[in-house]
């Protein structure tokens, strides 16, 4: 027997805002550490200079037919022998996509980190997430079968997709962005430690840039796949696949891991800056803080980037 009606669906509401609510409070560390990140960056709602509703001053301009008398600035028409309306800035909502690597390798940390790479990456995504909803913005994780919605609400969902359901999914060990269909215009955050090849990389990207997607990345790395400190006998174990290397003097490596890392990665940012995409690098040894800043700030650019100039400018 089904039940249906208005009690049902409030009932159906109220349970799925208790699962979240019991997620968030399963996993207070990373949702702690991630309201505390986003505390300590400074935020503020993205204008759009385009005539709506809003509270920010835009202009004034002269009256016309159509207009009502409520929409009349009486004071600043005083000063003149025309009427003038004051026009104000429509705030609206960017939609913002974000996601984060859920596959083998980012569960990686080594002895000279803090955290595994996977659970910087959640704190930097959630946080950033927290940052764009107070902003006005709407954001929701990528691949997880919502569209981009703003308030409170849309950070437990991407809190519930970060921590909880990957766990349960078949696909988890997928190292690369879903290859879904994003509204033109839309933005992008995809933060990984972009291990997997380049040219599936960039052939990824490529095909987001091709529909109008603009797109920030965010290498996450653990500072023993930057910095190779290893020395004499020493095993390397594959992650993501079953190798193992024996090496008896692993310092002998470190020139030519390090100039084939930096290959890797150029090849990637070489696509990145001509797609019009950003792409920094951020170590799980350094503060959260830096990695979010550079990203919100290029979010910030972007978003102030496609204003329409103010008449006259």
């Amino acid at each position: 027997m089904s039940l249906s009606g208005p009690h049902s669906a409030s009932s159906g509401a109220i349970g799925l805002r208790e699962q979240a609510e019991a997620l968030a409070e399963a996993m207070p560390p990373l949702v702690t550490e991630a309201e505390h990140v986003a505390s300590t960056v400074a935020q503020g709602v993205h204008g759009r200079r385009r005539t709506g509703m809003g509270e920010t001053f835009w202009q004034f301009r002269r009256y016309r037919e159509g207009d009502t008398a409520a929409s009349v600035d009486w004071r600043h028409s005083a000063r003149s022998t025309h009427l003038f309306v004051r026009e104000t800035e429509r705030e609206a909502a960017e939609s913002i996509w974000i996601w984060r690597d859920s596959s083998a390798s980012m569960d990686y940390a080594s002895d000279f980190a803090p955290c595994t790479k996977k659970d910087r990456a959640t704190v930097i995504a959630l946080a950033l997430s927290s940052l764009l909803v107070q902003g006005g913005e709407s954001v929701a994780a990528l691949g997880a079968g919502f569209t981009p919605t703003p308030g409170r609400a849309a950070l437990r969902r991407m809190a519930h997709a970060l921590i909880d359901a990957p766990e349960n999914e078949a696909t988890n060990t997928e190292s690369l962005p879903p290859p879904e269909h994003l509204p033109r215009y839309s933005q992008v955050v995809l933060i990984s430690d972009f291990l997997s090849p380049a040219e599936e990389i960039v052939e990824r990207i490529k095909r987001y840039a091709s529909e109008g997607i603009r797109g920030h990345m965010i290498q996450v790395l653990d500072p023993a796949e930057e910095d190779l400190p290893f020395s004499g006998r020493t095993e390397f174990e594959g992650v993501e696949e079953e190798l193992r290397l024996m090496v008896g003097r692993a310092q002998n490596l470190r020139e030519a891991y390090h100039q084939r890392l930096d290959i890797h990665r150029n090849r990637i940012v070489e696509t990145a800056r001509r797609i019009n995409f950003t792409f920094a690098t951020h170590r799980t040894d350094r503060s959260p803080q830096t990695a979010l800043l550079a990203l919100y700030g290029a979010l910030s650019g972007a978003i102030a980037a496609r204003k329409p100039p103010r008449p006259g400018m």
